[in-house]
């Protein structure tokens, strides 16, 4: 009886020290989990910052300034705020929006001044009995778009004016970026247009050269050879999308080189080694072809006997990597480091096209490489992430 005594005090004794190590842990936990006063506060503004920032990168609309404007009154701490553009108002939270008209007056003289303004309760005359208005802070966005009106229900006082400032600069940068985004949008279409321009006039001659060739000697052939040239400049000038698929891309490279091929006969071989896990990877569009037709246009037209292009599409991870190689007549790097993209002088028409728009899809470190020397041949080379944020086939 004793024994089980003394084992029964033993299992409780176990069972709270036990509790006491749970609690300890717990209490450890909870107090490194704690943030201090200062740290709590600076996450709330970074995120509510980037709530803010989010619809703003859409630039200053209707739809942007009514998902931001909530934030924005938090970060003034306004009793209500308005975003506007240089006439009227796009959106308001909080007190005060039957001062509609008025808060569209001040920030019309605002835009239009290009200075901040402070109103007291004079300048905001209402007949509302209860209307909690007081005065209002009046700031112009960056590029005079529009403004951002804090409403106050006193005074305005030196830190609502101060708040309204920053917060009224930082939604400018933020406007900025977003019109940084469309102009690269804008250049990548131009690029597209011109690089075009450039390869197109050149093959086309060329291609159809070739067909006539054999339309009385293999009408077959240059039944074949029409079809092939069909699609390949249904591709390169489709007018929809800035984006394609490693597949589609090489699709319409066999169209080329099926023409070209006719052109060259045994002197053209081609070599392809495609992953066919990266078969899928979205890149810009006609960012393969251009290196593709420079190593037949200036590696090996221009080589006697025999020359060979190698496409390799590798799987690396989270990156696909992708190299066209030719062993023609190469040339001088230095030469390659000063050509003009608009001249033949260049040799590699469209290569610094092709590396510009990669660098401003998927940053600075996703350009194009380039290994070459006189009578060395040309090895060009790029890596493409699997998947980028705001990257998508239309295909």
């Amino acid at each position: 009886m004793g024994g089980n005594l003394a084992a029964g005090i033993a299992v409780i004794g176990l069972a709270v020290a036990l509790a006491v190590a749970v609690w300890a842990v717990i209490r450890l936990r909870s107090r490194r989990a704690i943030a201090t006063a200062a740290q709590r506060a600076t996450y709330d503004v970074l995120h509510i910052a980037a709530l803010a920032a989010e619809p703003l990168r859409n630039g200053l609309t209707d739809t942007a300034a009514g998902k931001a404007v909530r934030h924005l009154r938090t970060l003034t701490g306004a009793a209500g705020i308005a975003v506007t553009d240089a006439t009227r108002v796009l959106a308001f939270d909080g007190a005060g929006e039957h001062h509609r008209e008025q808060v569209a007056g001040a920030a019309a003289k605002a835009v239009v001044a290009g200075r901040s303004t402070v109103l007291g309760g004079e300048e905001l005359p209402c007949d509302l009995v209860d209307c909690p208005v007081r005065g209002a802070v009046v700031v112009p966005l960056a590029q005079r778009e529009g403004a951002l009106v804090a409403l106050s229900d006193g005074p305005p006082a030196p830190g609502l004016v101060q708040a309204t400032a920053e917060t009224a600069r930082w939604v400018g940068t933020q406007l900025a970026l977003a019109e940084l985004d469309t102009s690269r949008a804008r250049l990548a279409r131009a690029e597209v247009r011109a690089l075009r321009a450039q390869i197109s006039p050149h093959f086309i001659y060329n291609a159809l050269t070739a067909i006539a060739s054999f339309v009385r000697t293999d009408p077959e052939l240059a039944r074949e050879l029409i079809l092939e040239f069909a699609e390949f400049t249904r591709y390169s000038f489709r007018a929809h999308g800035e984006f394609t698929t490693l597949a589609e891309e090489l699709r319409s490279i066999d169209r080329y080189l099926t023409i070209e091929r006719a052109r060259f006969g045994e002197r053209l071989q081609v070599r392809l080694q495609i992953a066919p896990e990266v078969l899928p990877v979205t890149l810009p569009f006609l960012c393969l072809q251009p290196l593709v037709e420079n190593a037949v246009r200036h590696g090996l037209s221009r080589k006697p006997g025999m020359g060979t292009i190698s496409i390799v599409a590798r799987d690396a991870g989270a990156e696909c990597h992708i190299t066209v190689e030719d062993d023609g007549v190469g040339m001088d790097p230095a030469v390659l480091l000063s050509a003009d993209d608009t001249t033949d002088a260049g040799q590699h028409v469209g290569l610094r096209n092709v590396d510009e728009r990669l660098r401003s899809v998927f940053g600075d470190g996703f350009g194009v490489v380039v290994e070459t020397a006189p009578d060395a041949g040309t090895k060009v080379s790029m890596r493409v992430p699997k998947f980028h944020p705001g990257v998508r086939s239309s295909q």
